[in-house]
């Protein structure tokens, strides 16, 4: 039995909105390329441990030219910004789509080597901006924030800036972690996330996240577009 036909065994509505509206409508959307919208979508999956579905998106995110040391990438900052568990509880999906489409550890980007430039002006006052918020009460976070994310994750070349962003602000707003979504959004516009596909990442993740995440993340999204630079 067909995905499809499986859903309409027991939601036939449901299975009307996924090929009508999700697949046959919201995914050819051009504010967003599929290929984003396959990144916003891993995300969000990855992000909310929902691995029933990661088979079939991990599949189409190769087919829309995510290439395999991005998945990797994904999982891999994922693991930072959603808890270790949600990137190890996507492996067994990863690995088997992997396997079934001839991808070798010759296609995955190494442990560690050659990092992108950072910019240690805007490092330098992001982290103490940090420390003297919260150096005294928690070291530990502050420490391996600087150490571990940003002058480490944040600099793998396997996943591109604006990709690397796109990620996390899409994890961000799947999870409901409105408050840290201002920061990376200006970050990710920085990077080079457009206006238009800020808000088109909102309706897209009203599917995958639900509406209420979407409509959460709504003020804030619109607040950050709002007070940027116009040729932002």
């Amino acid at each position: 039995m067909s995905e499809s036909e499986d859903i309409r065994t027991v939601a036939p509505a449901l299975e009307k909105y996924a090929q009508k509206v999700v697949l046959g409508d919201l995914w050819k959307r051009p504010s967003l390329s599929p290929r984003d919208r396959s990144i916003v979508t891993l995300a969000a999956l990855i992000a909310r441990d929902q691995t029933v579905e990661l088979p079939f998106y991990l599949n189409l995110a190769l087919d829309n030219g995510v290439k395999p040391a991005e998945i990797s990438e994904i999982v891999t900052h994922l693991a930072f910004y959603t808890g270790w568990a949600n990137a190890m509880d996507a492996l067994p999906a990863t690995r088997s789509i992997f396997k079934s489409r001839n991808i070798g550890a010759d296609q995955l980007p190494p442990a560690s080597g050659p990092q992108l430039l950072i910019d240690e002006a805007a490092e330098k006052q992001r982290a103490t901006r940090v420390g003297e918020q919260f150096a005294q009460i928690t070291p530990s976070l502050v420490q391996y924030t600087t150490d571990v994310l940003f002058r480490d994750l944040w600099l793998r070349p396997g996943l591109a800036p604006r990709d690397r962003s796109l990620v996390t602000v899409s994890a961000l707003v799947a999870t409901g972690q409105v408050a840290q979504i201002t920061y990376h959004l200006n970050r990710a516009m920085d990077n080079g996330l457009t206006r238009e596909e800020a808000g088109e990442l909102l309706g897209h993740l009203a599917f995958y996240a639900g509406w209420p995440h979407a409509f959460s993340a709504a003020p804030v999204v619109k607040d950050v577009i709002e007070k940027r630079p116009a040729s932002k």
